[in-house]
């Protein structure tokens, strides 16, 4: 069965979605991102309030041109308590695409299908892949080993030729891309298209300070460390020296505390509020306590660039 390209199901002219970054992803990044001829996807949590969420759709839909698309990423767990009202206002504005995280996609996937959104599924394994499949997802963004943020445990190529194999999905390859070569690879293992995120984050447009981007172009892929600090489950980070001085692993308190059935979701939850309040502060402000969320793909980061230059590199 031929399963629609990723160009086909958005309307772009490229084979690639900018992926939604926590703090990093933003109007402008997106919008220059559409003029490349690309989709952009930026996090609802990236928004602190539903009025400036929808200020932000709005601003995109009076910039989208042909050739481009945008949006949103939706948490769909039950730690984010402002995760029913983003949906709501995503589908009142008529987002072009919706991308669901660390949680089931039923309710995001039956309300934005009334009003014609796509939802693409994050998944890592095939249990869950066809777990989308039953619900309707239009697409699976597989999330590989060599992702950034929480990343998955299967190759690239395992992962995309599983899925491929095993469900009626088209397959969206997230992670391990950062040049023309490592899309035309994703692709020839049967990749509809791409999400692409590290690369970007050391862009003039991205809405980060100027030491987190730098740091994309003074580190490289053996820089990149999994640590349990920030939400509990492993995120890739960049390995400054404040990181190595608190370490990676969860204190023992937070592992026996995991192991209890009752406790585990608070315990999580308490981990990502302050796991995420340290990223906001390394992100935004200068600060020793440099937790800088980045994946391998920062290898072939080697200056400050634009967004525009960045899909060339990987797109032309």
């Amino acid at each position: 069965m031929i399963k629609p390209t990723l160009t086909s199901l958005l309307q772009i002219n490229r084979p690639l979605i900018m992926a939604p970054m926590f703090l990093v992803s933003n109007t402008k990044m997106v919008i220059e991102g559409m003029k490349a001829g690309v989709a952009g996807c930026i996090p609802a949590l990236n928004y602190r309030t539903l009025e400036e969420l929808r200020a932000s759709i709005q601003e995109l839909k009076a910039a989208k041109v042909p050739g481009g698309s945008f949006g949103y990423n939706l948490i769909v767990n039950k730690s984010n308590i402002k995760y029913k009202d983003q949906l709501a206002v995503l589908c009142e504005e008529k987002v072009d695409f919706i991308i669901t995280s660390l949680g089931s996609p039923e309710e995001t996937i039956n309300a934005a299908h009334k009003v014609g959104i796509k939802v693409f599924c994050d998944v890592t394994d095939l249990a869950f892949a066809k777990k989308v499949e039953s619900l309707g997802g239009d697409a699976l963004i597989a999330v590989n080993n060599q992702a950034g943020g929480h990343r998955g445990n299967l190759s690239p190529e395992k992962l995309i030729k599983e899925l491929n194999e095993n469900t009626m999905l088209p397959v969206i390859s997230a992670g391990g891309v950062s040049t023309k070569k490592e899309l035309d690879l994703m692709m020839s293992y049967g990749a509809v298209g791409v999400s692409v995120g590290s690369p970007f984050i050391a862009t003039i447009e991205s809405g980060v300070s100027e030491e987190y981007k730098q740091a994309c172009v003074d580190y490289n892929a053996k820089d990149i460390v999994l640590t349990e600090k920030i939400s509990g489950t492993p995120c890739t980070v960049i390995n400054t020296p404040y990181v190595q001085k608190v370490g990676t692993r969860q204190s023992w308190i937070e592992r026996t505390l995991n192991k209890n059935k009752t406790l585990k979701k608070w315990v999580k939850m308490i981990r990502y509020m302050i796991g995420s309040n340290a990223v906001t502060k390394a992100a935004t402000e200068v600060t020793y306590k440099t937790v800088w969320v980045a994946g391998p793909t920062i290898e072939n980061t080697t200056e400050i660039s634009t967004v525009s230059k960045i899909v060339d590199r990987i797109c032309s």
